[in-house]
């Protein structure tokens, strides 16, 4: 049997240095890939090496653990197995219930204990042994990555918008939905690009997604849809990921590997 891998994320080389001796002490047969220095090389290196246990510190440069988590549920490559169990590292207790909520496993608080580490370890072991003896379908976390799909397959029965209102100045602005090249979520707005200006609307991605036509808007990451009529080319990269060039912008828009499926040459 492979040895069962881990990958830490901290920014804090001496904190890291500690957690790795304190995972090393309560679970000596887990075998350590190395440290990621801050959120954006976490995903990147678990992309590439697929450790088996992740363990993710929330605060930290280049992306936030709960941003990491979410990028690897979304990017995870189909032919590599299940995701990581994630355990959340923090110094802020009031994370704990956000953490469960992103599929995580466990927490531990800064600075690591040795008794708490070791109830975690038992956690992981257990959540493990119960991954193997499931089915794939059946894995919670793979169930993460078909509910980030669904979402870009919204209802037909909702009727559909033909302008977006946006905010411009005092005034307020009917922007075509014929005119989108792509919208982009940005915390509590949509950003509506067209060929001549951007557009900041007053609402959420998710609201937004079952007044669109689905055959025209496509979701391509969780915080993007573009339509397919502005799409000039589409470009697969080696890392599985594909780059759209569009109509009348400079702009490219970047695909996810859960949505990167669509684009195939026929």
């Amino acid at each position: 049997m492979s040895p069962i891998t881990c990958l830490i994320a901290e920014d804090e080389p001496l904190l890291a240095e500690a957690l790795a001796a304190e995972l090393a002490s309560a679970w000596p047969d887990l075998q350590l890939l190395g440290v990621a220095p801050n959120g954006l090389a976490a995903v990147e290196q678990a992309l590439a090496r697929r450790p088996r246990v992740l363990c993710l510190v929330i605060r930290m440069a280049g992306r936030c653990g709960g941003d990491a988590a979410t990028a690897l549920a979304e990017d995870w490559p189909d032919d590599a197995g299940p995701l990581p169990l994630i355990v959340f590292v923090t110094a802020y207790d009031e994370y704990a219930l956000k953490a469960f909520d992103a599929a995580a496993v466990d927490y531990v608080l800064k600075p690591v204990q040795a008794p708490r580490l070791a109830q975690t370890v038992q956690r992981l072991q257990a959540r493990w042994a119960q991954r193997q003896s499931l089915p794939p379908t059946d894995d919670p976390l793979q169930a993460l990555q078909r509910l980030l799909a669904a979402h870009a397959q919204p209802a037909n029965a909702t009727p559909k918008l033909r302008h977006l209102q946006a905010a411009v100045g005092d005034a307020i602005e009917l922007v075509p939905i014929d005119a989108l090249l792509y919208l982009e979520a940005a915390d509590k707005y949509v950003r509506a690009v067209t060929a001549d200006q951007d557009y900041w609307v007053r609402v959420s991605l998710r609201e937004l997604l079952p007044q669109l036509d689905p055959e025209r808007f496509w979701q391509v990451h969780r915080s993007t849809v573009v339509n397919i009529d502005a799409v000039a080319r589409a470009q697969r990269l080696d890392n599985g990921l594909v780059k759209l060039s569009l109509r009348g912008r400079p702009d490219t828009v970047m695909v996810s590997r859960v949505h990167a499926a669509r684009f195939k040459a026929q």
